[in-house]
């Protein structure tokens, strides 16, 4: 199978957003869009129906209309629907597993939104064996410009190995043409801490440390992708919120989960879960060692 990026299709304004987001990003990465809706009771296809009669007639619109929306915007992208008789979980997931990215809907930040984004979102991400990013609904007024490219910000922990975050964080911005700000937060620790405020110091120190650790991180990305504009971001706060402050203005927010282990139940750490339900702009989970 061709290389492709999946995006999963629900005819929610969310899950529209995404296959928008999802053609661009195939077309700056020369990939195939497919296209996915998955649903269980989607009948089998008979040699001959009439339309009239034809019980998939729904599923087969939402993604025909979407799919002759994206290629009226990108003429040049090879797009295929996709129709799975599954659950969508499983269906996006198997997807995973065959595509380059996946890419889904999601929404909102208020606490119900966030509750339903559970539902089928949250699974996939904790789950897949490849990156997926979750795209919020657009609120772009209609007829109003839209938001120029921006930078690719992605956040790094700097206590384990960073190579797939930094590969898919550094390929997204080449293919895009747009500065990469890596980003590392560091909580100031309670020694540090003084009646007035903090050890200047202490914190100074702690900024010079993690400043090498970053730089010794980037080295090799930087010789692999000169021709990234790259910049370092330390910020003495929780790592949480040092990655929802990096999304400010981003056009891509790439954060890491741990890959899953054998007998671990798969689940996403604070800082993805700070990223997916309080960044602004698309979020991109990738797992990694």
């Amino acid at each position: 199978m061709q290389p492709v990026i999946t995006v999963g299709l629900d005819g929610s304004p969310e899950s529209l957003a995404a296959a928008r987001w999802a053609a661009e990003e195939a077309e700056k990465r020369r990939l195939t869009l497919r296209l996915l809706h998955a649903w269980p009771l989607l009948a089998p296809e008979p040699a001959h129906a009439h339309s009239e009669v034809d019980q998939n007639y729904w599923a087969k619109r939402l993604v025909h209309t979407a799919r002759a929306e994206l290629q009226a915007r990108h003429p040049g992208l090879t797009i295929v629907g996709s129709l799975v008789a599954d659950d969508a979980q499983e269906a996006l997931l198997q997807a995973a597993s065959e595509s380059e990215l996946v890419v889904l809907g999601s929404r909102g930040l208020e606490p119900v939104e966030s509750y339903f984004l559970g539902d089928v979102s949250m699974p996939v991400v904790a789950r897949a064996e490849r990156p997926v990013v979750l795209v919020r609904a657009e609120t772009r007024v209609e007829g109003t410009p839209p938001a120029p490219a921006g930078r690719v910000a992605v956040a790094l922990k700097l206590n384990g190995s960073s190579d797939d975050l930094l590969d898919f964080a550094f390929h997204t911005a080449a293919a895009r043409d747009v500065p990469l700000v890596a980003v590392h937060g560091r909580s100031v620790p309670l020694h540090a801490r003084v009646p007035w405020g903090v050890d200047h110091a202490a914190t100074d120190e702690m900024t010079r440390d993690a400043q090498r650790e970053l730089s010794k991180a980037l080295g090799p990305w930087r010789e692999k992708y000169p021709r990234v504009d790259v910049a370092d971001s330390i910020r003495l706060a929780s790592p949480a919120k040092a990655v929802v402050q990096a999304a400010e203005g981003a056009a891509l927010l790439v954060v890491g989960r741990r890959a899953h282990r054998h007998g671990v139940a798969p689940h996403l750490g604070p800082i993805a879960h700070a990223a997916i339900h309080h960044g602004r702009c698309p979020v991109a989970v990738v797992p990694h060692d």
